[in-house]
């Protein structure tokens, strides 16, 4: 599985349906993160909340917080 972090490249994903799962940082702007959600929603995508956007940006790999990230397959 690959990230693709940020609220702009998230919405893209999600919109050309190749996001499998989101992930939203409990912190992040509630405006974005209302936006997201209610994306996901139409197009039936998961989303999982994580605590902080510090932690989501560990947990795809930088070094800075992430307010979001779309998971997509590996492109081959």
């Amino acid at each position: 599985m690959q990230y693709i972090i940020g609220s702009k490249q998230t919405t893209k994903m999600v919109e050309q349906r190749k996001a499998i799962e989101v992930y939203v940082a409990q912190d992040a702007d509630p405006r974005m993160k209302d936006s997201i959600v209610r994306l996901c929603e139409t197009a039936g995508v998961p989303i999982t909340w994580i605590d902080t956007m510090k932690s989501l940006g560990e947990t795809c790999g930088i070094e800075v917080g992430a307010a979001m990230a779309a998971v997509i397959p590996e492109i081959e």
